[in-house]
C-alpha cells in the first residue's frame, strides 16, 4: 500500500515533466527555444519537438503575412497644402532570430510599433519631397509614391528581420482647421460657376427673344406688304371697273356717284351749310324734291 502511495506522485511528476518537454509547431508558425533568455534552437518546420523542461521555454512567431495600421499623420507636400494621411502595411517575419534580437520579449506588438516608427517617417519623406504636390497625392500617380514608400520601408525594416511586402495609403484628408476654408472656397467656386451659367443662359435667352422679335417684325412686315399689294390691286381693279362703267354710261355713273355722295353727306344728325342751287343738289333737285329757300 505504501509502495502504491509512493508511485502515484512519481508517476504524476513524470507525466508533468514529459508534457513540459514536448511542444508542437504548426505550419503557420516558427518557434525559438530559449534558455535563460538565450536562443538555443530555431524551429522552422512544423511538427513535434522537445525541450528541457523547466529550463527552456518556447516562443512562437506567426509565419503568415501580417498587417499593421498606422496612426494618421500630417504631411506637407511641396505646395504647402497640408494633408492628413494614414496607411496600412503588409509584412512578414523572415528571420525570427533577428526579429527576437531587435524587439526582445515584446513580440509582435513591439515589432509593429518599431515598424510603424519606420513607415510614418518614410511617408513624410516621400510625400514631402520636391515636386510632390497634394494633387499628385490625390491623383492616380499616388501608386508610384506608394511603391517608393514600400521600397524605402522594406530597406529600413530588414534590420528587424521583417520583409515589408506593401504599403498603401488608406485615407488622405485635409486637417480639420482647413476643411471649413476649403468648403467655403468650393462653395464660392460653385456659386461663380452657377452665376456664369445663369449669365450664359440669359444671354442665350436674349438671343432667342431677339431672333423671335425680328422674325415677328419680318412676318408682320411681309404680311403688311402683301396686304398693301392686294389692296392696291383691288383698288386698281375697282377703278378699272368704274372706268369701264363710266365709259359705257357716263350719265348713270354720274348719277351713282351723286347718290353715294348724298349717302355719305346726309347722315343722321348731319348739318350742312351750302347754297340750294349748288351743283351738289343737281340730281336731288331734279327728282322733284323741294329745296328750301335760303334763310335771309
Amino acid at each position: 500500500m505504501r509502495r502504491i502511495t509512493f508511485l502515484v506522485p512519481v508517476l504524476v511528476l513524470g507525466v508533468a515533466v514529459l508534457l513540459s518537454s514536448v511542444f508542437v509547431v504548426d505550419e503557420r508558425q516558427r518557434a525559438l527555444v530559449l534558455q535563460f533568455g538565450q536562443i538555443r534552437q530555431v524551429i522552422e518546420e512544423p511538427g513535434l519537438n522537445f525541450k528541457i523542461p523547466f529550463i527552456q521555454e518556447v516562443v512562437y512567431y506567426d509565419d503568415r503575412i501580417l498587417s499593421v495600421d498606422t496612426l494618421p499623420i500630417e504631411v506637407t507636400p511641396s505646395d504647402d497644402r497640408r494633408l492628413v494621411v494614414d496607411a496600412f502595411a503588409r509584412y512578414r517575419i523572415i528571420d525570427v532570430v533577428q526579429f527576437r534580437q531587435a524587439v526582445g520579449a515584446g513580440g509582435i506588438r513591439a515589432g509593429e510599433d518599431r515598424l510603424e516608427g519606420i513607415i510614418n517617417p518614410t511617408i513624410r519623406a516621400v510625400l514631402g519631397a520636391d515636386g510632390v504636390t497634394s494633387n499628385t497625392i490625390l491623383s492616380p500617380e499616388r501608386t508610384v509614391l506608394m511603391e517608393q514608400i514600400t521600397a524605402q520601408a522594406r530597406a529600413r525594416a530588414a534590420a528587424l528581420g521583417i520583409e515589408v511586402l506593401d504599403v498603401r495609403l488608406k485615407q488622405t484628408n485635409l486637417p480639420a482647421q482647413n476643411l471649413e476654408a476649403t468648403f467655403a472656397r468650393m462653395r464660392a467656386e460653385r456659386e461663380r460657376e452657377a452665376t456664369d451659367e445663369r449669365a450664359r443662359g440669359e444671354e442665350a435667352a436674349q438671343r432667342v427673344r431677339a431672333q423671335a422679335d425680328r422674325t415677328v417684325v419680318e412676318l408682320v412686315s411681309e404680311a403688311q406688304r402683301e396686304a398693301e399689294i392686294i389692296r392696291g390691286e383691288a383698288d386698281a381693279e375697282r377703278n378699272r371697273i368704274f372706268a369701264e362703267a363710266f365709259g359705257q354710261d357716263p350719265e348713270f355713273f354720274e348719277f351713282y356717284r351723286s347718290m353715294t355722295a348724298y349717302e355719305r353727306a346726309l347722315r343722321r344728325n348731319s348739318t350742312m351749310v351750302i347754297s340750294p342751287d349748288s351743283e351738289f343738289f343737281e340730281y336731288l333737285g331734279g327728282s322733284g324734291v323741294a329745296i328750301p329757300a335760303p334763310v335771309q
